[in-house]
């Protein structure tokens, strides 16, 4: 075992509730909590007691019952840590919890830090670093893809992708270091050409793994969405419309809204977080003028852009050419034509002239909410959930993201290397730099710095 403390924490969240449990675990659990728990059947006491099972009994202070509790005994090496563990389940009252947490410190245990049960799962060898990570991120999961995406990388998909590359390189680097030892023999012992078709296998799964973090960053940041667009065309009362309630302030008064206003609504899992603007027009308002230049700030932040037009005001459809100049090839250009109840036909979108972007167009009348199911389905069709679907290792987390960036360099250098026929040295040193940032994310290669900033981001009782 790497840690000789053992550590307790409140696993359940903070406040009031039916049930609290509380979670030790190191090489003295079952001797701190059989001092203080006496269970029902005397004969077995909590030492004996077989693993995977429960036992009814009492918690006491002293010569005092505090609490009637369940008590869930895991024996090393099959439990979460790798430890002896043990899980109480007392009342939910908070006062009952903390004594509980004041008798087993005062008994020998310690106050577990942030993410520590993990911790010493990932340093016992139960979880590597890539799988502990997801464990947060499973706890922090809010929609059903952030769910699949974490299941996938805690069951170990991710990780045996990138262990099998490093498998690979290993047994290659090994082989040119072997002929480094027969270097005045000229021996060659590693294939080239199998090294090649090696590298852009490689190359291949990384970019893909790499690629992949846009729709993992949607998964777990949400996307988001700017509604944009003349004074009074709607933006605030489709903005109301789209999330079920008042949330935006709705006048015929221009230019009342000056600031942003953000909020979140789950589409097919995802989240999308839109983005109401200030209206665009000319003022010398200053107020209204610094909105309208957050305006323009969050439409070139946005993966989405909803232009919204009134279909009683064709000058309104002017700002499309001037919006899609802010956008970039990766964003997306919804054109809303707005009204559509009270213009019974809509323009012919002669001013949509824009060669920027390809446009989506859809008709809606936010006040009556009519057309709100066909731009929802336009907006899910915006992101490219198929990856999800197919059970593809996706990547959420910034760190596994950079680690890949440069993992990816190292093989471009490789395959350089090779192609400008430099020593096997030279090539085996880009080869194992390769190896060191695929096994950072796996934890394979990591600092004590590493892990403390990785499970400070834990909850405590995790």
């Amino acid at each position: 075992m790497i840690h000789n403390s053992t550590i307790c924490a409140i696993s359940t969240p903070s406040g009031t509730g039916g049930i609290a449990v509380i979670r030790i675990s190191g090489k003295e659990t079952f001797s701190i909590v059989g001092k203080i728990f006496r269970p029902t059947n005397k004969a077995v006491s909590v030492k004996d007691q077989t693993a995977y099972t429960l036992r009814y009994g009492k918690i006491y202070q002293g010569n005092e019952i505090l609490d009637e509790v369940i008590v869930a005994v895991f024996r090393a090496p099959h439990s979460f840590t790798g430890e002896d563990v043990i899980e109480i389940s007392c009342h939910g009252s908070l006062y009952i919890q903390q004594e509980i947490m004041k008798i087993l410190l005062g008994n020998g245990a310690c106050v577990a830090a942030a993410g520590e049960f993990t911790r010493r799962a990932f340093l016992n060898g139960k979880l590597d670093l890539a799988q502990a990570e997801a464990v947060a991120d499973l706890i922090a999961s809010e929609t059903k893809a952030e769910h699949n995406v974490a299941m996938q990388q805690m069951r170990g998909g991710f990780s045996d992708e990138l262990k099998q590359l490093r498998g690979k390189l290993l047994t290659f680097v090994s082989l040119l270091e072997l002929e480094l030892d027969f270097s005045e023999e000229d021996v060659v012992f590693a294939d080239r050409t199998q090294f090649n078709t090696l590298l852009q296998e490689i190359q291949n799964v990384i970019t893909r793994l790499i690629q992949s973090f846009s729709l993992g960053n949607v998964i777990k940041n949400g996307v988001p969405v700017a509604l944009a667009g003349h004074t009074n065309v709607g933006k605030s009362t489709l903005l109301n419309a789209l999330l079920g309630e008042e949330r935006a302030l709705v006048s015929d008064v221009h230019g009342t809204t000056r600031d942003t206003i953000e909020d979140t609504l789950q589409l097919n899992g995802i989240t999308f977080r839109f983005i109401d603007t200030a209206g665009l027009r000319q003022t010398d308002e200053i107020v209204e003028k610094l909105g309208i230049a957050r305006t323009y700030e969050k439409i070139r932040n946005a993966a989405v852009v909803l232009l919204i037009a009134d279909a009683t005001r064709p000058e309104t459809f002017a700002a499309i050419d001037d919006i899609a100049h802010q956008l970039n090839d990766s964003q997306k250009l919804i054109v809303v034509v707005n009204k559509t109840d009270v213009c019974a036909v809509p323009p012919t979108f002669s001013t949509l002239t824009t060669q920027s972007l390809p446009l989506t167009v859809v008709s809606i009348s936010a006040k009556q909410k009519q057309g709100i199911d066909k731009l929802t389905e336009a907006l899910i069709h915006c992101i490219n959930l198929s990856p999800l679907a197919n059970d593809k290792t996706i990547v959420t987390n910034l760190r596994h993201y950079e680690a890949l960036t440069k993992a990816l360099d190292s093989v471009n250098r490789v395959e350089k290397g090779l192609k400008d026929q430099l020593s096997g040295e030279c090539i085996a040193q880009d080869v194992r730099e390769c190896m060191h940032y695929i096994g950072e994310i796996t934890g394979e290669i990591s600092t004590d710095e590493i892990l403390g900033n990785i499970f400070s981001k834990f909850c405590i009782g995790k």
